[in-house]
């Protein structure tokens, strides 16, 4: 249980910008900040964050909230495992009491196997650096490939042995670690993301096996620093007849391999220094390049590259350098990766190694100068890059040139931006000695059959759906089938109950006006008081449960020291009462308008306007609004007059029905009156 001051401490110290900014690389736009959606696939930046407002909001998939309220996104935490989050980046010291063993399990599947993991990494750690074989075999391997001990630990490296004696598994039992969370369990909920890491394999007798044994480890971070898995590599002595040296983590609701890339934690503030990223295959490829000084590297670990990989790069840097190993798999990674780079909107370049060197073992043969500098001689351009390395085509055959003008043409279709392709149009014709006409129409007859290929996958994917089936894109179709954009978000339908809570979420804890004290002097009363005071005198309260709460929680804290009502309920525990006050808190149209349009010019010396305005007089605003509100339920209940009038069994009723009559009149008359406190005209049917 995490007190209420250590809350405040949090709340009051996270900025959304240092938050945001830790997972996405975020531009100037007038008075707040913009970058691409980590909640979505965002080619665009839709991203818009306020600086002043303390929170965020897509403007295309509607995801958002306060710093704490976007970290429970964005990590799949709970509110207090968010604020501890935020704790620990801030240095703010939590004080709280040991959790019992119903806390620990209420805690939740991820979170369980996040800090298991974390356990786990610490374990191989331990093994590597404390134990015998772990220094004799494990460590042995890593300084044999030339590492230094800081590079070791800066990626925290372990070993697991291979020993019936010693396990993980035994270890993290006797911990108290569940074996639910060792092992896989199937999960109903999405059948391919188990719940548990897979750190152990229970065999047909019940025996929990480590399914790392006798390998290096690599654990694999989140952008964020959580590990999300681990990487394992049967050692050089262990490797004869083994088909697959490397292994990983299996799927799981925490782990996806085509969603990670191995390095990024630790490189994503050298990318966004050098604003560039350089992409390897494997996890010593990363390390190595460490060692030389380049700290921008991040590997895909051994797979295919992914589109969710790229998007993790681009919400950082649009620009990147694949670097392959100088061999025939090298080349033809390369013609596989360029063209989803470039339909991700990725500026790319390449870099092939010579005499079949990997980044590793290119490191081990030159000083750290002489790495860099080849990195920064040798990047060239896709169309040079394919040009020089005949892709498409052998060198000497009759068709090759013909076949690169299509191949550079295929990749130069996939650029989303025209002006981009044009742009390599003109070039293309420049290093193929082509003319550009040629180029030009190469490219809009694979457009052509892109556009083609795109409408018939969404015809299929209607035929799926009015079948109810549903099924997942292969890689090679997310090449090139581009996934519709979201609609806009809709906002929530406009009633004077619904702009009542919008003003005791933007505007509550604000003097509404002075009355008159006990010793005569001048009192405050804030909006939220306004408005509940105003509701109890004339016996009706706010309809729907949540906006009660709102308006009842505002009331109750108000006279708190620094109580802001907007920063109190978007970095609410409840997530319904966040998602309201991220809806209505923020001024949308403001932010909006300064998303649609272009940036504004500021004089020298001139300070940027907010995007918002300041003059609303809530002294005139309020009072209408809760006569509005009163006078939508009075005519709500005249409409139930009517109603029963119409009845046959009222009009018998004579008594009853005179007192319908009474109350009729009686409520005609209210509707007069409020609505001219509303400045309306109102027509009686």
């Amino acid at each position: 249980m995490i007190d209420r001051l250590t809350v405040d401490k949090i709340l009051d110290a996270a900025n959304i910008v240092d938050v945001v900014s830790d997972f996405v690389t975020l531009k100037r736009a007038g008075s707040n900040l913009k970058g691409l959606c980590p909640f979505h696939d965002d080619r665009t930046p839709s991203f818009m964050v306020s600086p002043a407002r303390n929170y965020c909001k897509c403007f295309a998939c509607g995801e958002g909230g306060s710093p704490v309220g976007f970290i429970m996104k964005h990590e799949g935490l709970s509110y207090p495992d968010a604020l501890r989050y935020l704790a620990k980046k801030y240095g703010i010291k939590i004080e709280e009491k040991e959790l019992t063993q119903e806390e620990i399990q209420s805690r939740g599947d991820r979170e369980s196997m996040f800090i298991l993991n974390e356990w786990a990494r610490n374990w191989f750690s331990d093994q590597l650096w404390k134990t015998p074989d772990g220094r004799a075999i494990g460590l042995a391997y890593f300084r044999g490939r030339g590492f230094r001990d800081d590079i070791l630990e800066k990626f925290q490296v372990g070993f697991c042995p291979n020993t019936k004696e010693h396990t993980l598994s035994a270890d993290a039992l006797k911990a108290g670690y569940q074996e639910r969370y060792l092992v896989n369990n199937q999960n109903e909920m999405e059948p391919r993301l188990s719940i548990g890491t897979g750190l152990s394999i229970k065999r047909d007798n019940g025996e929990l096996r480590d399914r790392f044994f006798g390998r290096v480890m690599w654990p694999i971070y989140t952008m964020s620093g959580r590990v999300a898995g681990f990487g394992g590599r049967v050692l050089d002595a262990a490797t004869k007849g083994v088909a697959i040296k490397y292994q990983n983590s299996p799927e799981s609701i925490i782990y996806s391999k085509r969603k990670e890339l191995f390095g990024l934690y630790q490189a994503r503030q050298a990318i966004r220094k050098h604003d560039l990223c350089y992409l390897v295959e494997g996890y010593t490829d990363v390390m190595a390049m460490h060692q030389q000084g380049v700290e921008n590297v991040v590997s895909s670990s051994g797979t295919a590259l992914t589109s969710e990989q790229i998007h993790l790069i681009h919400r950082i840097t649009e620009n990147i350098t694949v670097i392959f190993d100088g061999d025939e798999a090298g080349i033809h990674a390369s013609e596989r990766g360029i063209d989803m780079l470039l339909a991700e909107g990725m500026n790319v370049k390449l870099l092939l190694l010579p005499d079949g060197d990997d980044p590793d073992s290119f490191a081990r043969k030159h000083t750290a100068t002489e790495y860099q500098q080849y990195l920064k001689d040798n990047q060239v351009d896709f169309i040079t890059y394919k040009a020089s390395h005949s892709i498409g085509g052998k060198k000497g055959e009759p068709d090759a040139e013909e076949r690169l003008v299509h191949n550079v043409a295929e990749s130069i279709a996939v650029i989303p931006d025209e002006i981009k392709r044009t742009i390599y149009i003109r070039y293309a014709a420049q290093q193929l000695n082509m003319p550009e006409r040629l180029i030009a129409a190469a490219v809009n007859a694979q457009m052509t059959n892109l556009r083609a290929e795109r409408q018939k996958e969404q015809e299929r994917e209607q035929r799926r759906q009015q079948n109810g089936q549903t099924t997942q894109a292969s890689p090679a179709e997310e090449v090139k089938v581009t996934a519709p954009s979201p609609t806009p978000v809709g906002r929530r339908k406009e009633s004077p109950e619904t702009a009542i809570a919008q003003m005791i979420i933007r505007h509550g804890e604000k003097v509404m006006c002075y009355i008159e004290g006990e010793n005569g002097t001048d009192v405050p009363l804030s909006v939220a008081e306004y408005i509940s005071y105003s509701l109890q005198d004339d016996g009706i309260s706010l309809q729907t449960p949540i906006c009660k709460r709102l308006l009842q929680e505002a009331v109750e804290n108000v006279h708190e020291p620094n109580f802001r009502a907007e920063q109190y309920f978007i970095s609410h525990p409840d997530e319904d009462i966040r998602e309201l006050a991220l809806e209505l808190g923020p001024d949308i149209v403001a932010l909006s308008k300064l998303f649609n349009a272009p940036e504004p010019q500021t004089l020298p010396g001139e300070e940027a306007k907010p995007a918002e305005s300041s003059d609303l007089r809530l002294d005139e605003v309020i009072p209408k609004l809760i006569a509005s509100y009163k006078l939508s339920i009075v005519q709500h209940d005249l409409q139930s007059i009517i109603e029963q009038m119409k009845n046959p069994a009222t009009k018998a009723d004579k008594e009853r029905s005179r007192q319908l009559m009474a109350d009729f009149s009686q409520k005609s008359q209210l509707v007069k009156e409020l609505a001219k406190q509303c400045g309306e005209r109102v027509v009686l049917k």
